[in-house]
């Protein structure tokens, strides 16, 4: 019922920008995570386990991949594609292990709001809430090309100093490549962002000067 709700208040026009559809899939996630927190820690856990399996899928297997960003699958074409990832996390025989009535739930409501697609932010936001549950800060420092370890552990004492780490029993931070970062970090922790890059700056600048003309 949770989920269902929360998939109506998402079910808008196609053609959004990144921002509007990661505002997306973080509605999908408080949505998520609330059902399976209002059932019990049990089932918690076992959705993340779900998740993880689902994430681990569409990152090693391509046919996976292709099937969840492909928009222009039918419904029942949807449907059968659910049916083998589910499959695929589940496992087979004496080690099958059934997913959640959660997990099925959320890619159902997903493939009806055509919104297969936001299934990996949607994951990593579950994440991002059950770290948050469980007294863990995750943080992500994203940068062009790999950083130093050396860089890691300053930027890990100055993180752990902050007023947000001192609150978290445990504080993880993890390092992102993405070449388009000009210069600088992104650093994300819980539902912020501190943007450190030249990308952003340009950005900035380009914003200044477009509404200048």
């Amino acid at each position: 019922m949770l989920l269902t709700t929360a998939a109506r208040s998402v079910s808008v026009a196609q053609g959004l920008s990144r921002r509007a559809a990661s505002t997306i899939a973080t509605k999908y996630s408080k949505a998520v995570f609330g059902a399976a927190l209002a059932k019990s820690p049990a089932t918690l856990n076992k959705v993340a386990t779900d998740l993880a399996g689902i994430s681990n899928a569409i990152k090693t297997q391509p046919e996976v991949a292709t099937f969840i960003s492909n928009p222009t699958l039918s419904q029942q074409e949807r449907e059968k594609g659910i049916q083998t990832l589910l499959s695929k996390v589940e496992g087979t025989g004496a080690k099958k292990d059934q997913a959640s009535e959660v997990t099925k739930n959320l890619l159902a409501l997903l493939s009806e709001n055509g919104r297969l697609g936001e299934t990996e932010g949607v994951i990593e936001g579950f994440n991002e809430l059950f770290a948050e549950h469980k007294g863990e800060l995750t943080v992500t420092v994203t940068s062009a090309t790999p950083l130093a370890k050396d860089v890691l552990t300053r930027l890990e004492t100055t993180l752990k100093a902050s007023q947000a780490a001192q609150k978290a029993k445990v504080v993880k931070i993890t390092n992102k490549v993405n070449p388009t970062v000009l210069g600088g970090l992104i650093v994300d922790f819980g539902d912020k962002t501190i943007d450190l890059s030249a990308q952003s700056r340009v950005t900035k600048l380009n914003n200044v000067l477009t509404q200048s003309v």
